[in-house]
């Protein structure tokens, strides 16, 4: 499972400069380098002033709302009922009767499911909710408020697990290490502070509290001995990642669930399976960041203030569902298993706007194609009915 901060907490109206400064003493206190993984985490997941941690918007279908992106259950309810549709048929072939959630956002999906869970005849004895960030908990109460005890709250998974557990856009938020490729030779990109930071440290005029302004974050590579999984074909310089702290939360889950000898676990994320994820033509990778709904390439920019996330190897996550005892009940894009588990039968029944929400959670130009499911369980589970057609398990 990956080292995250037991609960970031967020802190009323941190200095500006807080977050660049407590990167630039890790930094410092690393030797001057700080492999990306570490800075990833700490932009990320830093108690009370990572993007995740601080007290501020981060979902939401606009940019006036102050949101930086949006995510499926915030799009459209529709979402949730679907899914709800497939956890309905998890619960029931394993005999279990809670859900966790990791990353739980604004708490709309853990609204969402168990709301139609309820209407499903499925109903929960336990929402549990794993999520690292202080902030995003104390909006997830105010939500839930509604349902009671039924909702809980867990600073990490258990050793043993009985029950349904669901992840979306989770994977893509773990940090991710950085390789670079040039000259035939491989490099792990970390970062370091530039040199005018680097001037005034020797001048004794780097204080812990740096101004923002005077903060400069620049990359440098270093030669190793780690290789992605697939090496794209070529000689040609590049960029991608590997993802040692997903695969290996991935696996913690399996074995969880595996001690409980009942359950599934259910990923939704964008991504690709291994050979498109390496493809020679990928050259630059597919780390993004996120905000005020616009996409850029440069988390080195800006920290603290938006999201960085990388696209999601599902071989990988397949890979280490297997290694550690589940098995691959489907992969598919998110598109095919939601038309699957009856979304095109609740469109029907919808008003227009909802509709019109609903259907980029379709579109392939939009969510339905770039996103993708993967269903992993107990060995027992029946076929999953998200996967009755367009299953890409053989692609994996």
């Amino acid at each position: 499972m990956p080292t995250v901060p037991a609960d970031a907490t967020a802190t009323a109206s941190p200095a500006p400069d807080a977050l660049p400064a407590l990167i630039a003493r890790a930094i410092r206190a690393a030797g001057g380098w700080l492999p990306f993984e570490r800075f990833m985490h700490l932009a990320l997941y830093a108690p009370g002033l990572g993007y995740y941690a601080r007290a501020a918007r981060q979902f939401g279908q606009l940019p006036r709302s102050g949101s930086d992106f949006v995510t499926a259950p915030e799009l459209s309810p529709l979402f949730a009922r679907a899914l709800a549709v497939q956890l309905a048929d998890s619960l029931a072939a394993t005999g279990t009767d809670e859900v966790w959630e990791f990353g739980a956002g604004s708490g709309a999906l853990a609204a969402g499911l168990i709301e139609a869970l309820d209407a499903l005849g499925q109903p929960l004895a336990r929402y549990t909710i794993v999520d690292v960030s202080g902030a995003l908990r104390a909006r997830q109460r105010q939500r839930l408020a509604a349902h009671g005890a039924r909702v809980a709250w867990a600073d990490a998974l258990p050793p043993v697990l009985r029950g349904v557990v669901v992840g979306n856009e989770v994977l893509d938020a773990m940090p991710v290490t950085l390789l670079a490729r040039r000259g035939g030779r491989w490099f792990e990109r970390g970062v370091r502070i530039g040199e005018s930071i680097e001037a005034l440290a020797q001048d004794g005029q780097a204080p812990a509290a740096i101004k923002t302004e005077a903060i400069s974050l620049t990359w440098e590579d270093r030669p190793t001995a780690l290789r992605p999984p697939l090496e794209p074909a070529g000689t040609h310089d590049l960029v991608t990642e590997i993802h040692p702290q997903a695969q290996a939360f991935v696996a913690t889950v399996a074995e969880a669930l595996r001690r409980g000898g009942a359950g599934a676990a259910w990923f939704i994320d964008y991504g690709f399976p291994e050979a498109e994820y390496y493809h020679p033509q990928r050259s630059e990778g597919t780390l993004v960041c996120h905000r005020a709904h616009r996409v850029d390439d440069q988390p080195l920019a800006d920290v603290g203030d938006k999201d960085i996330s990388a696209h999601v190897n599902f071989t990988g996550v397949a890979l280490a569902a297997q290694d550690a005892g589940l098995e691959v009940l489907g992969y598919t894009s998110q598109g095919r298993f939601l038309l699957n588990c009856g979304l095109a039968e609740a469109l029907a029944a919808a008003d227009l706007p909802t509709r019109a929400n609903a259907m980029k959670l379709l579109d392939e130009h939009e969510m339905g194609e770039l996103f993708k499911v993967i269903g992993l369980a107990t060995p027992g589970h029946p076929p999953a009915r998200g996967f009755a057609q367009g299953d890409r398990t053989h692609r994996l």
